[in-house]
């Protein structure tokens, strides 16, 4: 069963709390492309208060945390923005 956009909103929401989401389904981009058969594209823009402090590979390691059990049903590819409150 192919991952939706939904499914990684509920996860993200319920990990991060989150400001802002916003979830991009950018698969169609990679129609052709041989990884285009094993899963699904995402981009992912997360504002969250937990990422204060936090370095860019922690934000990420957080997000990639969230989705850990929905990652191995089909995302090939997570493009991550991850800020927090206040940032540009």
């Amino acid at each position: 069963m192919a991952v939706s956009s939904h499914e990684i909103e509920a996860a993200l929401r319920e990990a991060l709390q989150p400001d802002s989401l916003a979830i991009t389904d950018d698969s169609h981009l990679h129609a052709g492309h041989a990884g285009a058969l094993e899963g699904r594209h995402f981009s992912v823009q997360v504002v969250s208060a937990q990422f204060n402090d936090l370095s860019r590979l922690k934000r990420h390691r957080l997000v990639y945390d969230a989705l850990r059990t929905l990652i191995p049903r089909g995302i090939h590819a997570l493009a991550i923005e991850a800020r927090a409150p206040g940032e540009s």
